[in-house]
């Protein structure tokens, strides 16, 4: 049986090249990026949820968990990346710097006569892609959507509801990666992937410039830095977006966790190998937390987050479930948070270090103590809803 928890810590020299992408994450690029998402009319900050009656239960001093589930109504974060990248190609393409643009302008019918039609093509478990249908329609161009074996037909129901064309293939997601940059190339489709190769650097870039409108809402939502913060990986994009900005913004140390499922650790044993290359990992990568199910590092995430994650966390199954039934089931006057399997990991993983003396020397070398304040961010809710009852009400993978 596998354990529930494993863990390694970075090794790496930290003084690599990361810092080259640093700019791309100032306050001034992150404030622009928040500058044209919030001319969406219906633009609204999510919220920041403090656990006190759990932190005080846990003896620390403050947890923290931004609900990213309530982003645009539709569920999940990634919908900040997929817009802004269209926006920005579609900026490009007019030749204008995108502070200059507005939603509304985006959608008018003289920017759609200068354009022409446009289909964008993307590989998702369920959420990148909706929130990239979710902005070809609302900017009036096609969107084509592809998910990896496995996905919930669900998640694949709510991609076509915004208009798009939408499939489950029979490959993994990293084989569809491929496939759909194949089509892409063949058909003149415009590639909307949050994780690159040679040739493709810019787009994915973007996407993760417009995760970083969550990261700035959160810093004006604190009173103090976080001591700690838990971030969930795939491709790594987003916990890389998040690492880069915090690093920046507050002068202080922050000690970050990296959270992965067993079956599509590839952070993990990048950071096992111990090499300035990362590892990949194959295989059907079958795992609840489907938003993670990614065998191969963004290398633009890599090269961040080599530079600064502390600890590189791998985990069961039933430690997201664990995360998603204490975050539904609040102490006291605690928010109540749903939150999905991708989004509840990072805090099931917290859960079990906190209450199971098998890691007192892991809580010790983290300094998770009275001092420290630990930051989550729920990257999405109830998106598989008939799996979110099995676990929550159900007790599915519930701890053995």
């Amino acid at each position: 049986m596998n354990e529930k928890l494993k863990w390694v810590h970075n090794q790496l020299d930290k003084a690599n090249d990361g810092t080259a992408l640093l700019p791309y994450f100032t306050l001034e690029q992150v404030k622009k990026v928040g500058q044209f998402l919030r001319t969406y009319e219906q633009f609204e900050k999510t919220p920041l949820h403090h656990l006190d009656s759990l932190a005080s239960w846990m003896g620390i001093e403050k947890i923290l968990v931004k609900d990213e589930s309530y982003r645009f109504g539709l569920n999940a974060f990634k919908v900040l990346g997929g817009v802004y990248a269209i926006a920005q190609y579609v900026a490009n393409r007019l030749q204008k710097n995108i502070e200059e643009l507005s939603f509304e302008q985006l959608k008018s019918s003289e920017v759609k006569a200068q354009i022409g039609n446009l289909t964008f093509i993307s590989t998702t478990d369920g959420n990148h892609g909706r929130g990239v249908a979710w902005a070809a329609r609302e900017l009036g161009y096609q969107a084509r959507i592809y998910m990896p074996a496995g996905s919930a037909d669900e998640r694949l129901q709510h991609i076509k509801k915004e208009g798009a064309y939408a499939e489950i293939t029979t490959m993994n997601y990293d084989e569809t990666v491929r496939y759909t940059s194949q089509l892409a190339q063949e058909n003149g489709w415009v590639l909307i992937q949050d994780t690159m190769w040679d040739g493709y650097e810019e787009i994915p870039l973007w996407i993760m410039q417009g995760y970083t409108t969550l990261v700035h809402e959160i810093v004006e939502q604190m009173q103090q830095a976080p001591t700690h913060v838990f971030l969930q990986a795939g491709v790594g994009s987003f916990a890389g977006a998040v690492v880069a900005f915090l690093q920046q913004y507050y002068e202080q140390d922050i000690t970050f966790v990296l959270v992965e499922p067993h079956v599509a650790n590839c952070y993990y044993e990048s950071f096992k190998a111990g090499t300035e290359q990362y590892v990949t990992v194959g295989g059907e990568m079958k795992t609840i937390m489907a938003g993670l199910a990614c065998g191969e590092p963004n290398p633009q995430a890599w090269r961040l987050l080599k530079a600064h994650i502390k600890i590189s966390i791998s985990c069961e199954e039933e430690i997201a479930a664990t995360g998603m039934r204490v975050l539904a089931n609040p102490l006291a006057s605690d928010s109540r948070i749903i939150a999905g399997e991708s989004g509840a990991a990072p805090f099931g993983c917290f859960y079990e270090l906190m209450t199971n003396e098998h890691y007192k020397d892991l809580i010790l070398d983290l300094q998770l103590d009275e001092h420290a304040r630990v930051l989550f961010i729920n990257t999405e809710g109830d998106t598989d809803k008939k799996n979110y009852h099995h676990i929550v009400w159900h007790g599915k993978y519930a701890n053995q």
